[in-house]
């Protein structure tokens, strides 16, 4: 029996390979010895996950655009399974992306491989009944939102709540000593391309109303690997100028905004920790909208809102997603404004809501305890 165990991950989006990347560093700091491979994207591949597939070959959102990407989606599982049953990994960690990881922890325990389902899937949101899926075809179930425990426990099943991980690589020292400049205004439009297209052509007129009541403002967009400069360029189509920056220090300059501009996703829980004020925008198909009024069945799309129990960051969804009404609210947030002081004050309760720390070696611990062999440290 070797002492060098094989670990499969797999992020289906950026988010998840942000996650990815944190899990990574947390197993090998248990487990030295072990060998990480699976679906990765940039921040995986980055800390040497061995890419059997891309994450950057499923990020796709929505009910309309799976369906437009099914036959892409279909021939990346067949992979998965072959690259599965030769390669026979000690356990198969899925993050997020339900529609995707369904199917690969099917494909796996039909194999024997034990499945670890890190940050559990948003079932309280809506399709409650695929629990028994998991309940079925998942070893581990592990969460990182404290009202999950007690959705799954109302459904008979028992989760692993681990806490959240942004805490530890947001909350740091380096990072909250970063002052926030009075005159800059971040601009996080998403990763994806339907994102982009949608939402920055909004955000660059809301830009552009904002320096007319505000001159002086500097609006900055960090640009994550992956991420299309000259499609983003051509997305912002007013004359206020952008400035496009890396994003190695994606959370300092995050910080050191007075007011965000956001796509819901990952990224408004990252502005929440970083007690910064967001307004929240997001723009689906036709036909992915009319579906999700009739089956989502929660009051909000942004984790900080979901969490706090109250609309802290203003959603804007659909012909919302105005650039009118993004500076009307962005524009409150400018100076020091009771509404301001609100925001600030709710943003200040969320990290005692996540947890004190630790999140991802708490779950890297999991997975080393459901894998088929010992973790024996190399």
């Amino acid at each position: 029996m070797t002492n060098a165990p094989t670990i499969w991950i797999n992020a289906g989006e950026t988010s998840g390979d942000l996650h990815g990347q944190l899990l990574v560093q947390a197993l090998r700091e248990q487990c030295p010895g072990a060998s990480f491979m699976g679906m990765a994207g940039p921040a995986m591949r980055e800390e040497g996950v061995k890419a059997q597939l891309r994450t950057e070959d499923l990020s796709v959102m929505g009910f309309t655009e799976v369906l437009a990407q099914l036959p892409k989606i279909m021939n990346l599982l067949r992979v998965l399974k072959g690259q599965l049953a030769t390669i026979r990994p000690d356990v198969v960690v899925v993050i997020d992306a339900p529609d995707f990881h369904f199917r690969v922890a099917r494909i796996a325990q039909s194999l024997g491989i034990p499945v670890v389902y890190y940050i559990s899937p948003k079932l309280w949101a809506w399709r409650e009944g695929r629990v028994d899926f998991l309940r079925r075809h998942v070893d581990r179930l592990v969460s990182i939102l404290p009202f999950e425990v007690d959705f799954y426990a109302r459904h008979g099943m028992a989760i692993d709540y681990v806490g959240h991980p942004l805490l530890d690589s947001l909350r740091t020292q380096k990072i909250l000593a970063t002052k926030p400049l009075p005159n800059r205004i971040g601009i996080l439009p998403g990763s994806r391309k339907r994102e982009i297209t949608s939402l920055l052509p909004v955000f660059s007129r809301a830009a552009a109303l904002l320096a007319a009541r505000h001159p002086g403002l500097e609006f900055v967009l960090p640009v994550a690997p992956g991420m299309d400069r000259d499609l983003i360029n051509s997305c912002w189509t007013s004359e206020t100028p952008v400035t496009l920056v890396d994003s190695s220090s994606r959370y300092e300059l995050m910080r050191s905004c007075r007011a965000i501009m956001a796509a819901s996703g990952t990224a408004t829980l990252e502005t929440a920790l970083l007690e910064v004020p967001t307004a929240v925008a997001y723009k689906f198909s036709p036909l992915t909208y009319l579906l999700g009024r009739m089956l989502v069945k929660v009051p909000f799309i942004s984790l900080p809102n979901l969490i706090l129990g109250e609309s802290v960051f203003p959603e804007f969804l659909q012909r919302d997603a105005n650039p009118s009404a993004l500076a009307a609210t962005m524009s409150q947030w400018i100076k020091d404004t009771p509404a301001r002081a609100h925001v600030l004050e709710q943003l200040g309760t969320l990290p005692g809501l996540l947890g004190n720390g630790g999140a991802t070696a708490r779950a890297a611990k999991i997975v080393l305890e459901t894998m088929r062999k010992p973790s024996y440290p190399a």
